[in-house]
């Protein structure tokens, strides 16, 4: 297994000094209090303001994304919340919403609270049918061109090839990883030509439950971080889970708010277990691209040991099995 990279740590000059200058060098007076949000790929911080209480200031990570990337991503949630979708968009400031101090990027958000959505209740699932068609048919009306695509090779091949050269994972079980993902990744690229020439689209790309905020007017969307171009049931299949019989049921319940907003093909299901494939393998490139950032290790402790390679094996051997399967149906 792969141990002997020398730890580095893109956000060791980030420290609180340097998140309340970032925070007030873009006008707010900051009241010395800051507390950590849950995230490893950006740092995320609430921060408290005299004139506007407390703010969301994100730094992202260095050298990930470009500044046009960046830039596509913010734009997007503009678009969304000028036509009132309920996505948090950054905030404007002297016109722009990329900001940078002291070496690093960032941008600041309003604070929104909310809860987790009870994805199992079917009325939250139309509702959320009825938001995710809207942010769907807004991003359909221009392309990327600085964002990812996700298809086989970004999200899958590529990352697959970084843990094998990194040597990450054990010599005994090499073979059978290299094995199954091979064997998964062809099962998916003809997953991919059953369902014919879908149409890509601005997707928000990470539409789980913890990037929804849900309140008693309903779903707030957050961390367009990892927005793509994807065809639109990359939002929807996050939202499905359990047995075939359960998702078929939050299916319907989530379709009768989608329809009523936009258009669906129904040729797009035969990719959710592709999708699903797709990010069991590059969860674990993620993991590995990232062990050098010293904060992974402490956070993800049972990645890079036997245990964890052994899991990823049988799941994927599992899913190869579920690519198989007949899409899910419409009801």
């Amino acid at each position: 297994m792969s141990t002997n990279h020398p730890a580095v740590a893109p956000y060791s000059a980030l420290t609180p000094d340097a998140i309340l200058d970032a925070v007030e060098s873009c006008g707010y007076r900051a009241d010395g209090r800051l507390s950590a949000l849950a995230s490893y790929e950006n740092r995320v911080y609430q921060v408290w303001t005299e004139e506007a209480g407390a703010i969301v200031a994100k730094f992202y990570r260095p050298s990930r994304w470009t500044d046009a990337a960046i830039h596509e991503e913010h734009s997007y949630a503009l678009e969304l919340a000028e036509r009132e979708i309920p996505v948090v968009a950054p905030l404007v400031i002297g016109g722009r919403t990329l900001h940078e101090h002291a070496g690093f990027r960032f941008a600041l958000y309003p604070r929104h609270g909310g809860r987790t959505p009870e994805l199992g209740e079917p009325a939250t699932l139309t509702q959320l049918g009825r938001f995710i068609a809207r942010i769907h048919a807004v991003g359909a009306l221009r392309p990327y061109r600085h964002r990812p695509r996700l298809d086989v090779e970004t999200y899958g091949w590529t990352p697959f090839r970084f843990v094998l050269e990194r040597d990450f994972v054990p010599a005994d079980v090499r073979e059978a990883y290299r094995s199954v993902v091979e064997d998964v990744l062809g099962r998916v690229t003809r997953c991919y030509e059953r369902a014919g020439s879908v149409v890509d689209i601005r997707a928000h790309g990470d539409c789980h439950a913890g990037n929804i905020l849900w309140t008693d007017d309903g779903p707030h969307f957050v961390d367009l971080d990892d927005t793509c171009s994807a065809p639109a049931v990359q939002d929807i299949w996050l939202c499905l889970s359990g047995d075939r019989a359960e998702m078929t049921a939050q299916l319907a319940a989530f379709m009768q708010g989608y329809r009523a907003f936009n258009d669906f093909d129904p040729a797009e299901l035969v990719l959710i277990e592709a999708l699903r494939t797709l990010r069991l393998v590059n969860y674990a490139g993620w993991l590995a691209r990232r062990w050098d950032d010293p904060a992974f290790p402490c956070n993800f402790p049972f990645f890079n040991t036997q245990r964890y390679w052994q899991d990823h094996i049988l799941a994927l051997r599992e899913q190869a099995a579920a690519l198989d399967e007949p899409p899910l149906e419409l009801q």
